[in-house]
């Protein structure tokens, strides 16, 4: 990989900030040489862990902290996104730039959260020969986020990428009746569930239903409960969140990612 991307000479400017969220853990070596090769190719580049604690593999919670996340980053920021259980395959590695802030990791849906109005520019990253088939995190994505981090064009690091980017499939909210039906989508490390619905959608005077479980009508914060109890409430992106207090609703209710909330309105 020596050389894939070389720099012209030019006046010294302070370095951007390289996000990194993985499903790499922190327990073996693999978040630490990613760093090695960015620190490396890219001196004094300001590196922040969003998280390596994704579950193995799992996109979907990957793109929803992607999408919870990145527009808190000042712009010209880099986002580096390596939860990529198809590496080594024949799906797309690329970089992109989208409302200022620019993109690496794979096509495979973990991007979702950026492609739905954005205008975007798109390229194929060149992969190297040299580069591991089970480490594209650190052969391929780590030098093209170093690249852009100094100055690198993001059209010098591929060709244009033709096709539709993956995306992945939510089941948008919708009535039924004087019901509004959304899913949960996310589980934190607390055992809260987050849904798909917003206050957009759920009036304060809605009750609330999990799985025909009746919650009652939305909270302001945990201690609206007795400790132990279930509440519903507005959680801090905006949308509905099931949680017990001092405790864990996914671990009560046995309720995972797609499980059936309702609103109902009347």
């Amino acid at each position: 990989m020596d050389g894939a991307y070389r720099l012209t000479e030019g006046p010294t400017k302070a370095m951007p900030i390289v996000t990194l969220l993985t499903d790499f853990g922190n327990t073996d070596h693999y978040v630490a040489e990613m760093k090695g090769v960015l620190l490396s190719r890219a001196p004094g580049a300001v590196l922040v862990d969003v998280t390596h604690g994704i579950a193995p593999g799992d996109v979907r919670s990957a793109a929803y902290i992607l999408g919870r996340t990145w527009h808190r980053f000042p712009a010209g920021t880099i986002h580096m996104v390596v939860v990529d259980p198809g590496v080594g395959t024949n799906r797309a590695a690329f970089a992109f730039s989208a409302n200022d802030h620019r993109f690496v990791g794979p096509d495979n849906g973990v991007f979702t959260p950026l492609l739905h109005d954005a205008k975007v520019e798109i390229v194929v990253l060149d992969t190297p020969e040299s580069a591991s088939p089970t480490f594209h995190g650190r052969d391929l994505f780590a030098p093209a986020a170093a690249a852009l981090a100094c100055g690198v064009a993001l059209q010098s690091l591929g060709q244009p990428f033709a096709g539709m980017p993956d995306r992945l499939a939510y089941t948008q909210p919708h009535y039924e009746g004087k019901t509004v039906v959304g899913e949960v989508v996310y589980i934190d490390r607390f055992g809260s569930l987050v849904t798909n619905l917003t206050s957009d959608l759920v009036p304060k005077y809605a009750r609330l239903e999990v799985e025909d479980l009746d919650l009652g009508p939305l909270r302001s914060t945990y201690a609206d409960v007795t400790v132990g109890g279930l509440l519903a409430y507005i959680g801090s992106g905006g949308a509905i969140e099931i949680a017990v207090r001092n405790g864990s609703a996914a671990r009560r209710l046995g309720v995972g990612v797609g499980g059936r909330v309702r609103a109902r309105l009347g």
